[in-house]
């Protein structure tokens, strides 16, 4: 196919994908004629009708490459986004970013109040969990076990919350690459690693090169964030832009400068392609995420 026939089919795929997703979501989140209303509204006032799905998009990129059946991966899709949502909402009260927007509206304490933020991302994780109990993914029982370990260490002090921890802590520091590193790998590559593993396991054991894979686009979409704060307006972002070196951030930007960290993206994106030419079977909507990943604009 031309290149404009390509990215047209990506972006069917993706948007089909994406329209999969607010559909399932809107049916296992509670809705707001169930008590505790208020509650239940924040739940999916934090969840529904924003974001790019990368996780969800991810999940679905290896569960195909795996052979697995789309209603097998709803759950682990919605379960992994969930996730995500908690974090956003539990990142952006004022104890931790203390940031006003999100997804081109008010955050979630701002809209609602401080503890029902608090509730509905403790609310949203459990459900995560939840969702993966219920066997939604109609794997067997061995492998819904290494889902379900697969999602708590990628969600934990290990993993997203650990990286948050190190976060908070390194406010006003210098950190060095390697740092950075060490803290993004579990701030935000966890989680996305935990995406493809899910999608993989849905079909399959998740081979080390997907793995690798996973590792590399991980760290690819911190790094362009942190590139895109510097960068782009809070219109384009949806949330509010240049936060992290106003509150001190170490960012690769910080680190590294702009332009280097660019290529610093471009060597992970290369490195990401490179772990999946060595496997076998339909690779094609994981290198496209990776591609997506590194050169998107907002």
């Amino acid at each position: 196919m031309l290149a404009t026939e390509t990215e047209a089919d990506f972006s069917a795929w993706m948007g089909g994908i994406q329209v999969r997703i607010e559909a399932a979501l809107a049916r296992v989140l509670p809705g707001h004629q169930h008590a505790p209303a208020r509650l239940h509204e924040a739940m999916r006032y934090a969840t529904l009708e924003g974001g790019k799905r990368v996780r969800p998009l991810l999940v679905f990129a290896a569960g195909e490459w795996a052979g697995a059946e789309p209603a097998r991966l709803d759950g682990a899709a919605c379960a992994v986004e969930l996730i995500h949502a908690y974090s956003l909402v539990h990142d952006d009260l004022p104890c931790m970013d203390n940031d006003v927007l999100r997804r081109g509206k008010p955050t979630v304490h701002v809209e609602y109040d401080e503890a029902t933020a608090m509730l509905a991302g403790d609310a949203l994780q459990t459900l995560a969990f939840q969702l993966l109990a219920e066997r939604a993914t109609d794997v067997d029982a061995a492998r819904q076990l290494d889902m379900l370990r697969t999602l708590a260490v990628a969600a934990g002090s290990r993993g997203m919350a650990g990286g948050q921890a190190i976060d908070l802590e390194s406010t006003g520091k210098a950190l060095s690459q390697p740092e950075l590193e060490y803290m993004h790998v579990r701030k935000t590559g966890a989680l996305i690693s935990a995406a493809v593993k899910l999608g993989a396991l849905c079909g399959g054991p998740c081979p080390a090169a997907l793995e690798q894979y996973a590792h590399r686009i991980g760290l690819a979409f911190q790094v362009v964030d942190d590139v895109l704060d510097a960068e782009a307006s809070t219109a384009t972002l949806g949330k509010t832009a240049g936060k992290d070196s106003r509150q001190g951030k170490p960012t690769y930007v910080s680190a590294m400068g702009a332009a280097r960290a660019k290529e610093f993206a471009a060597e992970l994106r290369h490195g990401a392609h490179a772990a999946l030419g060595t496997l076998g079977g339909n690779t094609r909507r994981l290198r496209e995420l990776a591609d997506f990943i590194v050169l998107r604009k907002f």
